[in-house]
């Protein structure tokens, strides 16, 4: 057991110390954090953002006549929502890019047969390997962490702390699921764009099939329905707790190691 952990330290922390000498990560990252900048500029001063529908609120309640009962509004919960929602999207285009080098660049260069062919199991490769760039995608967060942080830190009264992590928990589970079948798809070839496309394709089906199932409806429907990324990522964005949804990421995070490794181990009876 101690040497297949030390063999995932190996390849996770070789994997990480790729990204962050690669110029294509520090490409992603500032592309990521411009848009989720964007994002959380327009969603609290946009027009249709959450300070003006605050300002309109109040001067609703000023001008209310005959005591009518006004909806109040939770500034805090609606902009990590749709803060979070905005980001859940936003992660469709950027770990496509994230996820097509995993194997097609070692394809390419030849040394995928050496890890193929080496003592190293092919579930300890892609373990190593998911952690690697997940543990990267969680490093380009933390900056947004903190300006989220100074804007939930102004509401008041304060927001519970469970909602915060649950909706961040929810992210990076989201991310997760994304990269371990991107990296499945990225052992599948050497070509880095077709791994790409691929996977944004495979993606945007799961990220739709709730929309999909309620057209087909009935059993077949509620099975699609339960598969959605998206339905699962919504609840725990909306301070839902539900194990299902744990189960369902964690789901997909394993099938994809599942499939990368036998994906690899195919291509090691080949090479036999």
């Amino acid at each position: 057991m101690g040497i297949v952990l030390s063999n995932i330290f190996a390849i996770y922390r070789r994997e990480l110390q790729s990204y962050f000498v690669s110029p294509l990560a520090y490409i992603i990252a500032g592309v990521f954090w411009f848009l989720s900048g964007l994002f959380l500029i327009s969603i609290l001063i946009g027009p249709e953002g959450i300070l003006p529908a605050v300002a309109a609120w109040d001067l609703q309640v000023q001008k209310q006549q005959f005591n009518a009962p006004v909806p109040t509004i939770d500034v805090a919960y609606e902009f990590l929502r749709a803060f979070l929602d905005r980001m859940g999207w936003l992660l469709l285009f950027i770990l496509p890019i994230l996820s097509m080098g995993l194997y097609a660049e070692e394809r390419k260069r030849g040394t995928l047969e050496l890890l193929a062919t080496s003592p190293i199991t092919n579930w300890a490769v892609a373990v190593g390997k998911l952690l690697g760039v997940v543990t990267f995608f969680t490093t380009l967060v933390i900056p947004i962490l903190a300006l989220e942080a100074i804007v939930l830190g102004a509401s008041n009264p304060p927001m519970s702390p469970i909602i915060p992590i649950l909706g961040h928990v929810g992210l990076v589970l989201l991310a997760a699921a994304i990269l371990s079948l991107g990296m499945f798809i990225s052992s599948l070839t050497d070509s880095t764009i077709l791994s790409a496309v691929l996977t944004f394709a495979v993606i945007l089906l799961l990220l739709f099939l709730d929309l999909i199932a309620k057209s087909v409806g009935g059993t077949l429907g509620e099975a699609l329905g339960y598969l959605s990324l998206l339905k699962h990522y919504n609840n725990l964005i909306q301070g839902i707790l539900d194990v299902s949804s744990l189960i369902l990421f964690s789901s997909y995070i394993i099938l994809g190691i599942f499939l990368t490794a036998q994906s690899i181990d195919a291509l090691r009876f080949q090479r036999r």
